[in-house]
């Protein structure tokens, strides 16, 4: 390192570094935009004016507005009267911050983006946040727009995120594979709809109402949500809304039906959640019928009531006149699901192959056809939120099961009581990874890589008793099934134990799928010890016989107890003893390898 010893020569130093650092300052101010993460609202540029309004004469500015990006409007409203003169931007504890987006002069209207935060407790920090955007008058139906609201439960002051650089919310960006900047970590929740408030009947009510995170062990991560969706009803007809925002109720577009008629709950079974890992949910339940009614689930919020003579600046100010919410919440979801629901159908989903980071896996296979793939084309993999192949669908058409469960005898794994039918698509290795930066690119494509072939397993209940008793392999892909098992043929009983799951908590599904593993694990065990005892050689499989968690049990158990599976069936057929392969297959699908010894 060089000292400059000289006063003078100090002097120039010091001079340089000063006007080096004023031009980069100057440099860098001038191009507000970057292309680093956007997690704050830019303040305004020097020499941005800045107007403070007083509404309520009491000395102090209630309104102050500036402009973003040179010529874009914005309005904050002091909702918690302490703004000052001076300031150069609201608060986020109970302020409101309006957007006018499209620069026509009118805030919190068409195209426009409104940020609300409310401080219930008087704490100094937001307790809940509520985010809305508009389309235009003319578009009535699903999107464009939002209303989103987050409810601070875990106090972390996380809320929704929005992309400043673009002006528009990003609930799906994310640092590392699953770590969002949006609140859905931890115990959380938030309420959402696609449309603009305009259009909604109720707006105490809401489509995704709500989105339950829960996090029974407090170490911020997720361990298992629950989705309730009020799917409104959308054939109304309106060909736009009057300009100046004078709507009855009976003319907005998208009817919100005070009924909860969609729930899925998913759980990390396993809980190897962690930084880097933040949501890997295994195995989802899905209801769908009747349902429940909500609107008994009252919850007031009286800091979303906006300062008296501000409804002139929004379009539809009855969000903002509003201090109740309708949701069923953290603390009464599952007896809701259980005790009121009314369902007409479950249906079960299993990530065997792990990969799924997101809480879209609360989204289902559906009982489409076994071997059409891609999104919107007719198979297992339909929804745009599914996996291609790796998962695996059970489907209880009416529902008799109740969403119960049971291990089976013949894969030792969870299976839904009361499935007529389901079905495993292999992605052995996770090749067929769901891609991020967006669920779907421009031409509304999943951004996944998707097989061509896979192999299939098919489930299926034909005599009807609520168990499954006939297995087909397509294990080659070429979408014949190579063999069919009948559980009856082999003289092994399809009926087990059914698991009650409406009484389980977190700890009791951890609980169980340990087990579930565990006992994997003893099977695949017991194999290589019938296939040593032949003389045939399991040390190929290696890797697969030192498992390093309850996960890796579960996944290399099964596999390690069909390949000695496998290669058991290859010797019996080469000695051309057709009872011995009678008795592998009964020992296989009874999981009871002492039936050889």
């Amino acid at each position: 390192m060089y000292y400059l010893k000289s006063p003078c020569l100090k002097a120039i130093g010091l001079f340089t570094i000063t006007l080096f650092l004023t031009c980069f300052q100057n440099s860098f101010a001038q191009h507000s935009k970057s292309m680093l993460t956007p997690f704050r609202i830019p303040l305004p540029e020097k020499g941005t004016k800045i107007i403070y309004e007083d509404l309520d004469n009491d000395g102090d500015p209630d309104i102050l507005k500036t402009t973003l990006y040179s010529d874009i409007p914005v309005m904050w409203i002091d909702d918690d009267d302490d703004m000052k003169e001076g300031d150069l931007e609201g608060d986020t504890d109970s302020d409101c911050l309006l957007i006018d987006k499209n620069r026509d002069g009118k805030y919190a209207q068409a195209k426009d983006m409104i940020i609300d935060w409310g401080d219930e407790d008087k704490d100094g920090k937001a307790d809940i946040q509520v985010y809305v955007d508009y389309g235009e008058l003319n578009q009535t139906g699903w999107g464009p727009g939002h209303y989103m609201i987050v409810v601070d439960t875990d106090n972390d002051q996380t809320f929704s995120y929005v992309d400043w650089e673009h002006l528009e919310i990003k609930a799906w960006d994310h640092n590392r594979n699953s770590s969002f900047f949006e609140d859905y970590s931890g115990k959380s929740l938030f309420l959402k709809i696609h449309t603009s408030t305009f259009n909604m009947n109720d707006v105490r009510m809401n489509w995704e109402n709500p989105f339950l995170f829960y996090d029974p062990d407090n170490d911020g991560l997720t361990e298992y949500a629950i989705r309730f969706c009020d799917s409104p009803i959308r054939e109304r007809k309106v060909e736009s809304h009057p300009e100046d925002g004078n709507i009855a109720d009976k003319d907005r577009a998208v009817e919100l039906t005070g009924k909860i008629n969609w729930v899925s709950l998913a759980y990390d079974m396993d809980n190897d959640n962690a930084p880097g890992n933040e949501f890997d949910y295994d195995m989802t339940i899905h209801f769908s019928g009747v349902g429940f009614p909500y609107e008994d689930q009252v919850h007031k919020f009286n800091s979303l009531v906006g300062l008296a003579g501000t409804e002139k600046y929004f379009y539809d100010p009855r969000w903002r006149q509003n201090n109740t919410l309708l949701y069923p919440d953290h603390e009464a979801a599952y007896d809701l699901v259980f005790d009121r629901g009314k369902w007409d159908f479950c249906w079960f989903t299993y990530d065997e192959d792990d990969d799924c980071e997101r809480w879209e896996r609360v989204e289902m296979y559906q009982p489409k056809d076994l071997f059409k793939i891609g999104m919107r084309n007719g198979g297992l993999d339909d929804n745009g939120q599914a996996d291609a192949s790796g998962d695996r669908g059970e489907w209880d058409g009416d529902n008799s099961g109740k969403g119960n469960l049971y291990v089976s005898s013949f894969d030792g794994r969870l299976h839904l009581y009361g499935a007529e039918w389901g079905a495993w698509r292999i992605d052995q290795e996770a090749k067929y990874y769901q891609g991020w930066g967006g669920l779907y690119d421009g031409t509304q494509k999943r951004k996944q890589n998707e097989p061509e072939i896979y192999p299939t397993i098919k489930y299926e209940d034909s005599d009807k008793n609520g168990f499954i008793d006939m297995i087909s392999y397509d294990m080659d892909g070429d979408t014949i099934f190579e063999k069919t098992i009948s559980l009856t043929e082999l003289d092994i009983e399809d009926q087990r134990e059914v698991i009650d799951i409406s009484k389980m908590n977190y700890s009791d599904y951890q609980k169980l799928h340990t087990q579930v593993a565990d006992k994997i694990w003893q099977t695949a065990t017991d194999a290589v010890n019938v296939a040593t005892a032949k003389n045939l050689n399991t040390d190929w499989y290696q890797f697969l016989m030192h498992p390093k968690s309850i996960r890796e049990k579960y996944h290399n158990g099964f596999w390690l107890n069909f390949y000695v599976y496998q290669d058991l069936l290859k010797y019996a057929s080469i000695k051309a003893d057709k009872k011995y392969i009678q008795q592998i297959e009964k020992a296989y699908h009874s999981g009871n390898w002492d039936l050889l010894n």
